[in-house]
């Protein structure tokens, strides 16, 4: 089976959809998040928890990536191999501009759905959620505009599927990846 890539903003449910997807496909689920955490743990963050991207300690790893592509580049260089060899679906900000592998979403969610989101999940108010997300968007838009020059939110042309997902369940949202999928 080729693989899938589900690509977003923050907090656009990335994880919870793949997860459905992987499930239902029979699939494993590899998070572009969780692979750029075991970096930060290997270079003495503590990078624990759902929350930690908005975290102090996020986002100063965030700004250490500026500085410094070779975090990204490791995650990348794993996140395109998995892809390439298949059967996996993964979360990936960057993998749809990398190859060409696999059957790419973007899940395309309002700023405010997501900061509704991100409050719900990490019990915070809208105010400061909307906050969090504005910053860790214009960071990694400038990240991997820099990197790559990717236009990120901006350039939809490497996906095979964009989604609206403001007024979808993620079990909706599963469904219509999977009916195009197959």
């Amino acid at each position: 089976m080729q693989a899938i890539i589900i690509s977003g903003m923050a907090v656009s449910g990335k994880t919870t959809i793949a997860d459905i997807v992987a499930k239902k496909l029979g699939m494993t689920r590899l998070d572009g998040g969780d692979v750029l955490k075991e970096i930060a743990v290997k270079n003495g963050y503590k990078a624990l928890g759902s929350g930690w991207w908005e975290s102090e300690e996020g986002f100063r790893f965030l700004k250490a990536r500026q500085e410094d592509f070779r975090f990204d580049k490791e995650a990348d260089k794993i996140m395109v191999q998995r892809v390439t060899e298949g059967d996996v679906v993964v979360t990936s900000w960057t993998a749809p501009w990398l190859t060409m592998a696999g059957f790419r979403v973007w899940l395309d969610g309002t700023v405010e759905e997501r900061a509704d989101r991100l409050a719900g999940r990490d019990n915070i108010n809208m105010t400061e959620a909307l906050r969090l997300i504005g910053i860790r968007d214009l960071e990694n838009k400038s990240l991997y505009k820099r990197m790559y020059n990717i236009k990120l939110d901006s350039d939809k042309s490497p996906f095979n599927l964009v989604i609206e997902i403001d007024s979808l369940k993620p079990e909706r949202i599963a469904e219509l990846i999977l009916e195009k999928y197959k």
